[in-house]
């Protein structure tokens, strides 16, 4: 027996019955069905190389083109592109040099991240008039919980999506992928399965299946690190998590086995969280060329330590640790971290930092340095130094 698709058009958002081919109300062909469709309520939406079509919307003649967002000379790196120059094989992260040699016609835009930043903000505002729990993952993507937009609008979450990419594009001018489902998790890997203007659903019932034949970094919380630890033990599909019990993840993973084991089902128990704070804050410069020497890199640190201090006053926030960073000049990144008081303290911030480059600084070439802080706090719940000297 089959079962019977739910369906939604996602060019005007109707609720659709039957297996029509075109949308009744409004003649289109993109209709998007899934079984669960209308009973699942925790989405993502990513919005589509987000910086390149923000720069491509203000600069019409640009629309065709290859566009890379990112440093303006050969030693920068790509921190965006269109899809166009993906073809040719750029991608983020990328040095500027590679990229023009994988994409030579391609147009170099500075980042603008004021501007960004402000149609984010209209972004969230936009996903805001939909339902109040929304949690932001970056500057262009994030969660959001429909559970009761049925009652407040009278559509279902997949409605409600459709309709919030809808306004993305016509106030905007900006194009997202949505991923559907009933959990961050599985939210979060729909997102990313049919992009650009895509839209994907997970459901309970094929979430195992779905996931048993993919890489296992398909799962949050798999970087390079515990990847290389799980190939180790011979694990590489999410299958091969499913075949390992509890207990036997927990030994070996510790409190990341017990994730990996609800995980590799399709299983998550995070909630949407609309006050999510950052994790870290941070700022980094790529120098035009090499830099060897403490104080030509200490002249680099304190304007960076400046710009973190200030967002941080901005975001409200105190930081308990101070991590610089390094990139030298044949790509090997180093890091280093300081724990502190709770501060937010431009001065404080660079004294740390400082005291981590002089154990650094020993002649090598640095062709990027970085400072930022972790273990971010709210002012209200930082521990008060004086009670923590005095017990």
């Amino acid at each position: 027996m089959t079962t019977a698709l739910d369906c939604v058009c996602r060019d005007c958002a109707a609720a659709i019955p039957g297996e029509v081919t075109r949308c009744p109300k409004c003649g289109s062909r993109r209709l998007f069905r899934h079984a669960e469709l209308h009973r699942l309520s925790i989405g993502h939406i990513d919005c589509d190389s987000f910086y390149a079509t923000v720069e491509k919307r203000d600069r019409p003649e640009l629309a065709s083109r290859p566009v890379i967002v990112g440093g303006d000379d050969h030693r920068g790196v790509v921190a965006a592109c269109c899809y166009v120059a993906r073809i040719s094989g750029v991608r983020s992260a990328m040095t500027i040099r590679e990229a023009l040699d994988r994409c030579p016609d391609a147009t170099i835009i500075r980042p603008d991240i004021a501007k960004y930043r402000q149609v984010g903000h209209q972004a969230r505002a936009i996903m805001e008039a939909f339902t109040p729990l929304v949690e932001p993952i970056s500057i262009d993507e994030a969660y959001l919980d429909l559970a009761g937009v049925e009652e407040r609008l009278s559509i279902s979450p997949a409605q409600a999506l459709v309709e919030i990419v809808r306004r993305f594009e016509r106030e905007l001018r900006i194009t997202a992928s949505i991923g559907l489902s009933h959990n961050k998790l599985l939210a979060k890997i729909a997102s990313d399965l049919d992009k650009p203007r895509g839209f994907s659903a997970l459901g309970r019932a094929e979430a195992a299946a779905f996931l048993a034949p993919r890489r296992v970094t398909i799962l949050w919380g798999v970087g390079p690190a515990l990847e290389r630890k799980l190939f180790a033990d011979g694990i590489t599909r999410v299958g091969d998590l499913q075949d390992k019990d509890e207990h036997w993840l927990v030994k070996r993973y510790g409190a990341m086995g017990r994730v990996l084991f609800n995980y590799a089902r399709g299983e998550d128990r995070r909630r949407v969280s609309p006050e999510s704070v950052s994790k870290s804050i941070s700022s980094e410069e790529t120098f035009d060329w090499d830099v060897t020497t403490l104080p030509a890199l200490a002249q680099e640190l304190r304007p960076l330590a400046e710009k973190v201090s200030r967002r941080m006053e901005r975001e409200g926030l105190l930081g308990r640790s101070v991590v610089l960073k390094l990139k030298t000049r044949d790509f090997q990144q180093l890091t280093r971290s300081r724990r502190i008081e709770p501060t937010r303290s431009a001065e404080a911030i660079l004294a740390a930092g400082m005291a981590l480059l002089e154990r650094e600084a020993d002649g090598r070439a640095f062709r990027l340095i970085g400072i930022g802080c972790t273990d971010l706090t709210d002012p209200e719940t930082a521990p008060d130094p004086e009670l923590d000297l005095f017990g």
